[in-house]
């Protein structure tokens, strides 16, 4: 009798289980699961998004997903981006607006690496060498750097991607993240000089958790709750990195755990700088430094309000 009458309030109230259903939530990255999205994983392992009725699905990427692309055109509601393909976006589409919500990090991690005996003390003293870099000339970084070092002795050659050439070479730099690139090339048994490209002065927020603006307006207390979860789950993960560390090996092997944990280490500073801050926060200032020297670059056309482009929850 007892079984019956709990079958009977199966269908007598489905709405109560239903109710129970967490709603997923699927964010898609811009990369392969490594420790810069370590906080989405987290969020969900350690079932933080249960507790708000939501269940995070953090969706890998690969070299060019176009995050922002797809968040525009409606094939996504959750991505992950940079602030400069925000200001880029909303600039080119502002019909389509895109709202950050959340910065990992605070600090951007692209940088210059260099042969450790080179014994660079700064990147000017690169850009005044004769030395060859490794980069992608577009980027806004590249821009920037070359605006600041006009008069500069370096030979450049395109990015191919990987370490190889900088491992076997003496006279070249390449461009990477400071969470990565040298972390490979010192277990490849290469010592590096790194120089973060945010200590020269260009320094936007990265790994972004960005919405669209018509999304967002409709949307106003679901948004609350994932940052929420976003912020709780980035805390979580920035106190243990170890057992999310491990479940995304699973989905990325690529990575080992030794190099994931000294990933996760590198990144702390450039996600949370002080003690007190709360991760993922944003501010006019630093939005507007930003436009004003994507303008300076002739990248922006539009004048874009820094107040348009975050939304603080």
């Amino acid at each position: 009798m007892k079984s019956i009458g709990c079958l009977f309030a199966v269908f007598l109230f489905p709405s109560l289980l239903w109710a129970a259903k967490p709603q997923e939530i699927k964010i898609q990255l811009n990369w392969k699961p490594e420790p810069q999205f370590g906080g989405f994983y987290a969020a969900n392992l350690a079932k933080i998004d249960e507790a708000q009725g939501l269940a995070f699905n953090p969706r890998a990427g690969g070299s060019g997903t176009p995050t922002v692309q797809l968040l525009v055109n409606g094939k996504v509601d959750f991505a992950i981006v940079s602030a400069e393909e925000i200001l880029i976006s909303n600039d080119r589409n502002p019909k389509t607006p895109v709202i950050a919500l959340f910065a990992v990090y605070q600090t951007n991690p692209q940088m210059i690496m260099c042969p450790a005996e080179k014994k660079f003390e700064s990147l000017k003293e690169v850009f005044a060498s004769n030395m060859t870099l490794s980069w992608q000339n577009g980027l806004s970084y590249a821009q920037f750097l070359r605006k600041k070092y006009p008069k500069t002795k370096l030979k450049f050659v395109p990015y191919s991607g990987g370490i190889g050439a900088f491992v076997g070479s003496k006279n070249l730099c390449q461009q990477g993240f400071i969470t990565s690139e040298p972390l490979l090339a010192n277990k490849a048994g290469r010592a590096t000089k790194d120089f973060l490209v945010a200590d020269e002065g260009f320094n936007p927020y990265t790994t972004v958790l960005a919405v669209r603006k018509d999304w967002l307006e409709k949307n106003q207390d679901l948004a609350k709750k994932i940052v929420s979860v976003t912020r709780s789950g980035w805390i979580s993960y920035l106190e243990n990195p170890v057992p999310t560390n491990a479940f995304m090996n699973q989905l990325n092997p690529a990575m080992d755990l030794r190099t994931a944990m000294d990933s996760a280490k590198a990144q702390e500073k450039l996600i949370k700088p002080t003690a007190t801050f709360q991760p993922g926060g944003m501010s006019d200032g630093r939005w507007h430094q930003l436009i004003q020297q994507l303008k300076e670059m002739k990248i922006l056309k539009t004048d874009l309000k820094p107040g348009d482009q975050y939304k603080e929850l």
